[in-house]
């Protein structure tokens, strides 16, 4: 068995600014880097506060430990690996936090049933080259996770296209904001 190697990132602004939390390394995990977090939080910094955000494919805990410390009112975060979300938990842990619910779960199990609140903020980077993106987004449309006001932060291998982003969701779309960075990009939508 090969041994699990530690990785970390760190906490780029907020109340955890600076903080170090650990993941174990496992294959298709892609942690969010300190670069992409900082533009992601400065497309939404304005209305990011107090806000409640459902983390899919969670991973390290990037995102949604970065949302934390940016004032997040409530953060779902859904990861299958077990020994990822066993470091997850430990790392909420740490922040001795209510704030956030870590849940042991596939993402695409976890859409498949009605939600009961929807969220202001989704975030969705799955893993790379697996479809899971078109899978997701379709989840979306029938289990009542999303409002009109509800912004979706995706990552991914390829450019986001309005048109498929929009078949995928079953509703129109607007990006709000795109970019990329090496190989991962990176966009904010609305479904309208």
């Amino acid at each position: 068995m090969t041994p699990i190697i530690n990785n970390s990132f760190q906490i780029v602004s907020g109340e955890y600014q600076g903080r170090k939390f650990n993941f174990p390394k496992t294959p298709s995990l892609r942690p969010t880097s300190g670069k992409i977090r900082e533009t992601l939080f400065n497309w939404i910094q304005f209305e990011s506060h107090n806000k409640t955000y459902l983390d899919l494919f969670t991973g390290s805990g990037s995102l949604s430990f970065e949302a934390l410390s940016r004032g997040a009112r409530q953060v779902v975060s859904i990861e299958q690996n077990f020994n990822v979300y066993q470091s997850l938990k430990k790392n909420k842990t740490l922040l001795k936090t209510n704030r956030i619910s870590i849940f042991n779960q596939d993402a695409l199990n976890f859409l498949s049933k009605k939600s009961t609140q929807t969220f202001d903020f989704i975030f969705l980077d799955p893993p790379f080259n697996k479809n899971y993106l078109p899978k997701t987004l379709k989840a979306f449309s029938k289990g009542n996770f999303m409002t009109s006001n509800t912004k979706i932060y995706i990552e991914s291998e390829f450019k986001i296209l309005k048109n498929e982003a929009a078949e995928w969701l079953s509703t129109n779309i607007q990006i709000n904001k795109q970019k990329h960075t090496g190989q991962v990009h990176y966009c904010l939508i609305t479904p309208l």
